[in-house]
């Protein structure tokens, strides 16, 4: 059994080295600062970093379980779970499909593609958050575009491990009630970190050795959240989530430069 572990530890020092754990933990911390101070995504934030450190295919394993925790943890304290999940549950359903298409693409295609698509996502995400056009669709638009989103969600999420476009804005304009409208994102976030963990088994990126550094990273993760809680009690909200989508759309279109 001590064997065992110590070959399992032999892997992780292997797979990473100490510069690239340092970045690791350094993303997620700046990932979870930013969620508790402005509840942008976790996932969207810390993979431009991630890329950086240890390019996409190896970063997108890393961020199931801190997502995955927190996700969990914010629909506990939200409610509405089965009002969500009756309601938008076509569009759930349709996440599956696209996941699995996205995961597909992202085996076969070139890195430099995926890299591009997470590019292009970062940008999309803050020029909506930043604009929040106010459009409001009916309950008969909602129930069309419902699958529509979904599987669309799933595309970009299998692709480049991202999870808010376009669901977020989608929900958004729907004019749910923030609780609902953390419940119905978390349980879309949720489904898909599920669905991504096994086709990333399935494809050979998600290893014991990925799982072993994003549990240690859950360390970074909550105080990194708390820290972020802090922040938004003492800095004027509109003013640090402007600063932090600049920053999201900065790193889009370096990501973009990277690739080409």
């Amino acid at each position: 059994m001590l064997k065992e572990f110590s070959s399992y530890l032999f892997v992780w020092e292997i797979a990473y080295s100490s510069t690239e754990l340092a970045a690791i933990a350094g993303a997620f911390f700046f990932a979870a600062f930013v969620k508790g101070a402005t509840g942008l995504g976790f996932s969207t934030t810390c993979l431009p970093f991630l890329v950086y450190a240890v390019g996409l295919k190896r970063g997108i394993p890393l961020i199931l379980l801190p997502s995955i925790t927190s996700n969990i943890l914010v629909m506990i304290d939200a409610g509405y779970f089965g009002e969500m999940v009756s309601r938008f549950r076509w569009m759930l359903l349709a996440t599956i499909p696209g996941i699995l298409l996205g995961l597909w693409f992202l085996d076969i295609a070139p890195a430099q593609e995926a890299v591009v698509v997470l590019g292009c996502v970062l940008i999309s995400y803050a020029l909506f958050a930043f604009f929040t056009p106010n459009l409001t669709l009916s309950r008969e638009i909602e129930r069309l575009l419902g699958p529509v989103s979904g599987f669309i969600t799933g595309v970009v999420n299998g692709i480049t491990g991202s999870q808010i476009m376009p669901v977020m804005p989608y929900l958004l304009s729907l004019n749910l009630n923030s609780e609902r409208f953390v419940q119905a994102i978390n349980c879309s976030f949720t489904l898909s970190s599920f669905v991504m963990a096994g086709g990333l088994y399935y494809l050979g990126l998600l290893d014991l050795s990925a799982l072993g550094v994003s549990a240690l990273g859950l360390v970074f993760v909550y105080f990194g959240t708390k820290l972020g809680s802090l922040v938004r009690q003492l800095m004027s909200p509109s003013v640090f989530r402007a600063t932090v989508l600049l920053l999201l759309f900065g790193l889009g279109v370096s990501l973009l430069f990277k690739a080409f």
